[in-house]
Formats: C-alpha cells, sequence, structure tokens
C-alpha cells in the first residue's frame, strides 16, 4: 500500500507545489501526455501522486481516498462542513495567496463597512421590493461571514464564472470572490469593503483525518513529514 498525494493537476498551483517539495528533496512530476493526469514521486519511497483539480482535493481528503492533499484554505472551509474533524492543515506553502472579499459597486460612496451594507441592503429591499444579491461561489463561507456581521436583508446567488461582471450584467448588486490583487475588481468599478476579508486564504498541505493507513503507510508518512519539515 502507499501514501497517496493529492497535487493541483495543473497550471500555477501545480508548478508551485512541485517547486515545494523539490526544495525539500521530493521530487513531483507528470509522466505522460497532460491529458493522463499520471505522475510520479522520487526522494522518497511509498508516496503515489494524485493530480486532481484543487476543487476536487477536498472531496478526496474528506472521503479518506488520499492521505495528503495541496489545496486552498478558501476551498477547504465552503467545501467541508466541520473541515476541521476531516482533514488537519500541516503546512502553509507561501503561495496562492487570495482574500475572499465583499466588493459593492465602486458608486456607492457611502458603503464602506458591514454596518454600511446592512443599512444599503434594508434601503434596497424597500425600494426594490427584494433583497440585495450577492453573487458568489463560496455560499457557506459568505453567509456565515454576513451572519456574524449582522447583515440581514440579502440572497446569495450562485455564479460560478466571471463573478465580477455580474453587477456590470445587472445580475447582481454585489459580490463576494476571491482576489489577489484587486484588478479585475477595479476595471469592474467594484470597491472592497473596508472590512476583514471574509478568509485570507493560501495554498496549504492538508492530511486526512479520514484516510485509514496500516503500520507500513504510517511509517512512510512520518518519513515525508519529517522529510518535509512538517509535523
Amino acid at each position: 500500500m502507499t501514501i497517496k498525494l493529492g497535487v493541483p493537476s495543473k497550471g500555477r498551483l501545480m508548478e508551485k507545489t512541485f517547486d515545494w517539495f523539490g526544495a525539500r528533496g521530493v521530487s513531483l512530476m507528470r509522466t505522460g501526455s497532460e491529458r493522463e493526469y499520471a505522475g510520479a514521486v522520487e526522494g522518497i519511497d511509498g508516496v503515489e501522486l494524485v493530480l486532481l483539480s484543487a476543487g476536487e482535493i477536498p472531496r478526496e481528503l474528506s472521503a479518506g481516498r488520499i492521505h495528503l492533499g495541496v489545496t486552498g484554505i478558501d476551498l477547504v472551509q465552503e467545501k467541508l462542513v466541520q473541515w476541521d474533524q476531516k482533514v488537519e492543515p500541516l503546512a502553509e506553502l507561501g503561495f496562492g495567496h487570495a482574500d475572499l472579499i465583499i466588493a459593492v459597486p465602486a458608486c456607492w460612496v457611502d458603503v464602506d463597512t458591514l454596518d454600511d451594507l446592512d443599512a444599503a441592503a434594508s434601503a434596497f429591499r424597500a425600494r426594490h421590493g427584494f433583497r440585495m444579491r450577492i453573487a458568489t461561489k463560496y455560499h457557506r463561507l459568505v453567509r456565515q461571514y454576513l451572519h456574524d456581521g449582522g447583515v440581514a436583508d440579502y440572497q446569495l446567488i450562485d455564479s460560478q464564472g466571471a463573478t465580477e461582471g455580474t453587477v456590470k450584467n445587472l445580475t447582481a448588486e454585489a459580490v463576494a470572490d476571491i482576489t489577489s490583487s484587486g484588478e479585475t475588481l477595479r476595471a469592474n468599478h467594484l470597491k472592497v469593503l473596508g472590512e476583514e476579508p471574509v478568509l485570507r486564504s493560501q495554498a496549504t498541505l492538508f492530511r486526512s483525518r479520514k484516510a485509514r493507513v496500516d503500520t507500513q503507510e504510517r511509517n512512510t508518512l512520518r518519513a515525508l513529514c519529517e522529510k518535509l519539515g512538517v509535523e
């Protein structure tokens, strides 16, 4: 049996993850064509590389089908109910930084805080007869954040892509999305609320609390963590 390590299958997240492991003496590499999603591990025995989308990794960790996985904190906390009972963060990897934020039209000059947003939401409903729409794919995290911030008169609408464009397209009044530089938000005439973000995220190495391990796999896992310098 082997320890299964789930890593993003493409893009900068894959490249940065390969670099991070390589700097610690564990070489990860793709094998075959890019469509095969096959990989190999050198530098330690008993570890199998599993290439997945970053969004699939939380589910596979939670199901116990992989033992370790690299993905964003935002994806783990959004996709997994009681996430800390299913996975354990071992190390923040120092890349893939992004904040989950609330953004409103830049012309809303009086809306800078959650209290302002709550007041604007109440005024919007009184004027239009329906609740202010916030476009996002992070329903769980945003709903909890707005609840904790005392914002009530809103509805979340699902947006799986081009979230920043929903306000311009008149399908939402505000957005909640991941951003690293804010350039796309500004290009769409949106501004971030002057509050602590919903979540500060980065690429993180997680261990599954659900994956079963025998004695040999436990020893392999311990040896890998020691090599990587994580507990």
